[in-house]
């Protein structure tokens, strides 16, 4: 033994090599065989010691072991075989350059530790003082929204130990010694999120190109995108970003239509352009028909909610399922929810329910859990299948995809998956999309779904945004007022010499796609606003981008009749094959008024641009948006554009 000791004594005035696999393997091998011996020789009993391929490899049996030797050492050996067992541990020390004051986490190992339901070490622990006390800090931080203690009734238990020890950030453990300079930080995830990144809408010549026409949405994904991204620190991906979206994630007051026949009121505004005054802007605002509550149609539902192992993460599943809890305070008795989920291949989790079961939907939504591959083709068309069969005379059925769109198994790729929608559109049953999680999130292919499957896009980052999205504009996601919506505008090149749509650079249609009732375009949902802006270059401005061709066609500019552009709307009520026209006139007339709606609206339009990095803004900065915005906050009953003023403040500290 006095040997041994003598060796490691010596062994630690050596310069200490940097730690090898072979080198600990070593160490333990030699130290456990120096521990035998002793053993042996104590008690002269072979089955204490056995060799190291027998013995257990769990740490439960190991200490087992340890446990009877003890229990057969006299004092003596006890004494000795503590040496020897001192001998190890100095060992795996030497090898390891451990700081026994306080290892950093290695969190490149952090998704091997067990969760709170899957551990061996945390089932049937009792409540105790230091887990109600985690309980307590989680609910007041500011992500509680997000997590599983938010509604103990509905969601998995709170986080253990070890999950909070496996989802810390590399950094928030301090070590006491300082961190050498070659210690390597552990690599970061890969982030796989997809977007489409259509190119900005370009300018166009009135005189050569006169009428400009797309299809109108409601989709608000994009913002919730860029306010995530905020949040952590960075500006969006300008793919990311459409302008649109941004526009439309506010509630503006438009004048009301006062009929479901006619559910539009157009109306448009002529301004002065803040960030051009040698162009002027044409902002178009449209409101939906309000739906009473006592007259709105049942409604079925099928959930169909991605399972599969890459949704098992905090801001993926159990947000998902927070979310469907708070959608099911807006159903009433007259409303079918079914729910369908997906994973390595689809199956019903829950019958169709009478809404008012709402403790049968919950229990079947809270024994939901992540895992396997996603075969989100076949969730489709079940669930397809089961809204078709619950649909009657007068009913609406509807899909509620919720998923972070990572596809993998069966038809995965975005133009197949565009085919197999529309395929499926004529049965009159819509698709919406609630898109959840980072790093996996397929943007692309959700907006591909919910614009062939006559729906809408959202994404939920927090429980506030799906509050928003599934209780205060439920009318909007779950019930149509009108269908194959598109805008048409024509421009008086008398008045007009170019122009140019700010965003919707998804949704541009061919000219002759207006009057073509086949031709497919976007639904809008009960009391829903849509806001659309055009850049105008007046004829004689210095801001005229394109010069006049020299051997063009001559023609004749039509007088001046006071009117710069003229306004067409063509919409189908739901159930109709035939469009219905609505066509206002856009005057050359100074505005008595713009409203704080349009300021705001115009803001929102600037910032979208930056982020995408419009190069048309001039010397506009965030700090312009900024001071737009605060002039059109106006009323701000729920607080979104005051959150709106706060990320503007972010993106100018972000770049």
């Amino acid at each position: 033994m006095s040997d041994d000791l003598d060796k490691l004594a010596a062994l630690l005035q050596e310069d200490v090599p940097p730690p090898r696999a072979a080198a600990k393997i070593a160490a333990l091998e030699a130290g456990m065989a120096a521990f035998e011996k002793n053993a042996e020789n104590v008690q002269g009993s072979a089955d204490v010691a056995r060799p190291i391929h027998n013995r257990p490899q769990n740490g439960a049996g190991f200490m087992e072991g340890l446990r009877i030797m003890f229990k057969k050492l006299s004092p003596h050996g006890l004494m000795l075989g503590g040496a020897s067992f001192a001998t190890i541990a100095l060992a795996i020390v030497v090898t390891q350059n451990i700081n026994l004051s306080g290892p950093a986490l290695d969190s490149s190992k952090a998704q091997e530790v067990p969760t709170a339901t899957e551990s061996p070490y945390t089932s049937g622990i009792p409540e105790n003082r230091f887990t109600a006390q985690s309980r307590a800090i989680a609910a007041e931080s500011p992500r509680a929204e997000m997590m599983p203690n938010a509604a103990p009734s509905v969601m998995p238990p709170a986080p253990s130990i070890m999950d909070s020890l496996a989802n810390a950030a590399p950094h928030t453990t301090m070590p006491r010694e300082r961190i050498s300079s070659d210690r390597v930080a552990p690599p970061q995830s890969e982030n796989r999120d997809q977007f489409a990144g259509e190119a900005v809408s370009p300018i166009k010549v009135a005189k050569d190109e006169p009428v400009s026409t797309f299809s109108i949405d409601v989709d608000t994904a994009s913002y919730s995108v860029m306010r995530r991204s905020l949040l952590n620190g960075h500006l969006p991906d300008p793919d990311s970003v459409r302008t649109e979206e941004l526009i439309n994630y506010f509630d503006y007051n438009y004048a009301s239509p006062q009929t479901a026949e006619q559910p539009f009121a157009p109306q448009a505004t002529l301004m002065p352009n803040p960030w051009n005054e040698d162009t002027l802007l044409i902002h178009i605002g449209i409101q939906g028909y309000e739906i009473p509550l006592e007259d709105r149609p049942p409604v079925n539902l099928v959930f169909l909610i991605d399972t599969s192992g890459s949704m098992n993460a905090p801001d993926k599943l159990p947000l998902l399922i927070q979310s469907f809890r708070l959608l099911l305070t807006s159903l009433n008795a007259q409303d079918t929810v079914a729910i369908v989920t997906y994973a390595g291949a689809a199956g019903m989790a829950l019958e169709p329910t009478s809404a008012s079961e709402s403790r049968k939907i919950l229990d079947a939504l809270t024994r939901l859990a992540a895992g396997g591959s996603t075969a989100g083709q076949a969730g489709l068309a079940q669930a397809y299948g089961l809204a078709e069969s619950m649909m009657e005379e007068g009913e609406t059925s509807r899909v509620i995809l919720a998923t972070d769109g990572d596809f993998n198994v069966g038809m995965s790729s975005t133009g197949a998956m565009q085919k197999f929608i529309e395929d499926r559109r004529e049965t009159g049953v819509y698709l919406s999309i609630l898109g959840f999680g980072q790093g996996n999130y397929n943007d692309a292919l959700m907006q591909t779904l919910a614009q062939n499957g006559n729906g809408t896009a959202a994404y939920i980052d927090t429980l506030a945004e799906a509050q928003k999205v599934l209780v205060d504009q439920i009318g909007g996601a779950l019930f149509t007022i009108a269908q194959d919506v598109k805008i048409q505008v024509e421009f008086n090149p008398a008045e007009v010499a170019e122009y140019r749509l700010i965003g919707y650079e998804t949704r541009a249609l061919n000219r002759e796609d207006f009057n073509n009732d086949a031709v497919d375009a976007g639904d809008i949902g009960a009391g829903t606003q849509v806001t659309a802006l055009y850049e105008i270059t007046p004829v004689g401005s210095p801001a005229v981008s394109v010069d006049p061709l020299r051997y063009g066609e001559a023609q004749p500019l039509p007088e001046g009749n006071g009117e710069l552009a003229f306004l067409k709307l063509r919409y189908k009520l739901p159930g109709q094959s035939t469009s219905t026209l609505i066509s206002t006139p856009v005057l050359n007339a100074p505005t008595d008024q713009v409203t704080q709606d349009v300021v705001f609206s115009t803001a929102v339009a600037s910032f979208g641009q930056l982020l995408r990095g419009d190069t048309r803004l001039g010397d506009w900065r965030f700090e312009d948006v900024l001071r737009l915005a605060q002039q059109g906050k106006g009323a701000d009953l729920f607080g979104y554009r005051s959150e709106f003023i706060r990320l503007v403040r972010l993106a100018e500290t972000a770049q």
